[in-house]
């Protein structure tokens, strides 16, 4: 298949765009570089030359003209706004760039003959969670502009599945992404990063002088929140393990993670523990939008598709995460 990665630029993205090199499918890539990093997508021309259009999703005529000259036969859809606390400020640019231009690309699908959509959704689409545990069926009520523009892009995929019966999609619902490959070639460039363990990192390699804990009175063990940290190689092979699926295979929704959480200060514990440093850590007041547990019950991707985790382990995490933060 010729498959166009939106986003691959990115973090996910690139580590995802990695994997799909390995495969024998045609691979291009789309990406603003808003937030993705040249040095990735030229890193990764060396395992073999793909095809890199510089380009923003909001530029509707130049996308639909790139779709028809390029005649995809999938598209694996990362590129999106991606932070809770910011979406909270600035909402619009969470529905612009995420629910707008994700409705585009599905009409440019449809116009274009592209029938197979990966979607990179997110865990933020159940809000606070009754149950600790999550599944696919859970109730969906965001807390944050930014789950509910993942949220409304889900339903427009599934409406546009359903008045296409040829347009199938999957979606993958992410908890907690983390981790550097594991042979530390790639791994999150963006500096201003807000994910607990690229800071943690950062700080146990000296490139910020402090973390901070965004509330400790939280109804957990510690009262700081709780995750489900799932390295980033694991996130990016349930895309392709979602794409296998869906060729033989309807349209479904998928959680990726472990299905066990840790909190915030176990996670500082951890990165401590594998870095050897001990860093500044400050308490400060909670974020708003920010739910207090978040765990997938991740049972239905393990069952339906052929997804097989290989780093389910914390202290691996934060190491691979240390160690890409030493040395990149």
């Amino acid at each position: 298949m010729k498959i166009l990665i939106s986003g691959g630029a990115g973090y996910i993205g690139s580590h995802t765009l990695r994997q799909f090199l390995k495969t024998d499918h045609e691979i291009c890539v789309l990406d603003n570089l808003s937030k993705g990093s040249k040095i990735a997508i030229e890193d990764l021309q060396k395992i073999r030359a793909f095809k890199f259009f510089e380009q923003d999703l909001s530029d509707f005529q130049g996308v639909k003209a790139l779709f028809e000259r390029e005649k995809f036969d999938a598209i694996v859809h990362f590129a999106a706004s991606i932070e809770v606390f910011e979406s909270m400020q600035n909402p619009l640019k969470y529905y612009m760039n995420n629910t707008v231009n994700t409705t585009n690309l599905i009409e440019t699908c449809l116009q274009t003959g592209v029938n197979k959509f990966i979607f990179s959704s997110t865990a933020a689409t159940y809000g606070e969670p009754q149950t600790p545990v999550v599944s696919e069926t859970s109730p969906l009520v965001p807390i944050n502009p930014y789950g509910r523009s993942k949220l409304m892009s889900e339903e427009v995929l599934r409406d546009a599945s359903m008045a296409n019966p040829e347009f199938k999609h999957c979606i993958l619902r992410y908890f907690n992404v983390a981790g550097a490959c594991m042979d530390y070639t790639l791994g999150q460039r963006y500096p201003k990063a807000t994910l607990l363990i690229k800071v943690a990192a950062e700080c146990a390699a000296g490139k910020r002088d402090k973390l901070f804990i965004f509330g400790d009175d939280y109804d957990t063990k510690d009262g700081a929140c709780i995750r489900d940290f799932i390295h980033v190689d694991d996130i990016s092979s349930a895309h392709l393990a979602a794409l296998d699926y869906l060729q033989e295979n309807e349209s479904n929704v998928f959680n990726v993670g472990y299905g066990h959480g840790f909190s915030v200060k176990e996670v500082i514990e951890a990165m401590k523990k594998v870095s050897g440093v001990d860093f500044k850590v400050e308490l400060a007041p909670r974020r708003a939008g920010d739910p207090s547990v978040l765990i997938s019950d991740a049972s239905k991707i393990r069952n339906l598709t052929s997804w097989q985790p290989k780093y389910d382990d914390l202290e691996l995490i934060c190491k691979s995460a240390f160690d890409w933060e030493k040395q990149c």
